[in-house]
């Protein structure tokens, strides 16, 4: 079962003591978040974020740090950390990267209005603008050049059956010269934060951004913002594409790819719950989370009137 470290205020105290925050008014433990246990630390004057990477290795945290550092100097509006007071922005506990971040004030909503998911197409097109680094991994941890592993703990199931043909359908379109870029490869509604005010957003946890194909990342958001009664909504996808088309017109190829890359996306993230909650970290009451993912997945494939102009 997937464990969370559970830090008591003499934990965060020492924890908290290389970046010089010393005193703390409350603590707070947040939700989300599948690979990181996150802290609200609240201060006399600030807010900040502690994060626990629970699985990733020091060396992908230093690269996030990075990563961070990068869309900053490109002013790409996101997550900034705070060092410690030799200057380092990670330290460790229990031999777990540390790293925290100013906290940005704003909501996080399961359900974006179009207004905002159109902000959000926006903001993509800004994020795949960005030269990519050169340290950014180029294929997706759950991706299809992994969905084999099914066969070593599922094998013959339908689970199995079903992604052995959604990896066939998807197979040509990866054939294809489509143009790749700095990706987030998880923009879900839960990392992204709503300004007070309703009129802006900021896209967090770059936790497994890569160098992959752009259309795969609005194939991502359709599925993690777009949808509507467990079924993908057509008026949300136009206005994610709406969004992104202010800054970047998709090629003629990357349109005609788009319905499979959002079947990819659909099916590459019902792979990793169905991994996770059913092998890695077996829990009865999240083994069919895979499911909706998987519905959504289907609903792409079989509805192609939902990427019509």
């Amino acid at each position: 079962m997937l464990e969370y470290s559970v830090l008591s205020n003499e934990n965060i105290k020492q924890i908290l003591k290389p970046y010089g925050i010393k005193n703390f008014n409350t603590v707070k433990k947040l939700s989300g978040g599948s690979e990181n246990t996150n802290y609200l630390i609240t201060t006399k004057n600030n807010r900040y974020v502690l994060c626990l990477f629970e699985h990733k290795s020091l060396s992908h945290a230093h690269n996030l740090t990075k990563l961070l550092s990068h869309l900053k100097i490109h002013n790409f509006k996101t997550t900034e950390t705070f060092p410690a007071t030799n200057g380092e922005i990670l330290t460790t506990w229990n031999k777990k990267p540390i790293l925290i971040k100013h906290f940005i004030e704003g909501k996080i909503k399961n359900n974006l209005p179009n207004h905002l998911i159109e902000l959000v197409g926006k903001a993509l097109g800004k994020l795949h603008q960005i030269p990519p680094p050169s340290y950014l991994p180029k294929i997706i941890d759950y991706g299809q050049e992994h969905f084999g592993l099914v066969n070593q703990y599922a094998k013959e199931s339908p689970f199995e059956y079903w992604i052995k043909d959604i990896k066939k359908y998807i197979n040509p379109y990866l054939k294809k010269n489509l143009p790749k870029a700095l990706i987030h490869s998880d923009l879900y509604c839960d990392n992204v934060i709503i300004s007070q005010d309703k009129q802006d957003v900021t896209i967090i946890d770059f936790e497994e951004a890569a160098y992959y194909f752009r259309v795969f990342d609005l194939g991502m958001a359709i599925i993690g913002s777009c949808s509507e009664k467990k079924l993908l909504s057509k008026e949300k996808i136009k206005s994610l594409l709406h969004g992104y088309s202010k800054v970047i017109t998709l090629m003629p190829e990357e349109k005609r790819s788009l319905q499979a890359f959002t079947v990819y996306a659909g099916a590459a993230m019902s792979f990793w719950r169905h991994k996770n909650f059913n092998y890695i970290y077996p829990n009865m009451g999240m083994k069919n989370h895979y499911k909706a993912l998987q519905t959504l997945a289907d609903d792409a494939k079989s509805n192609s009137n939902l990427f019509i102009d």
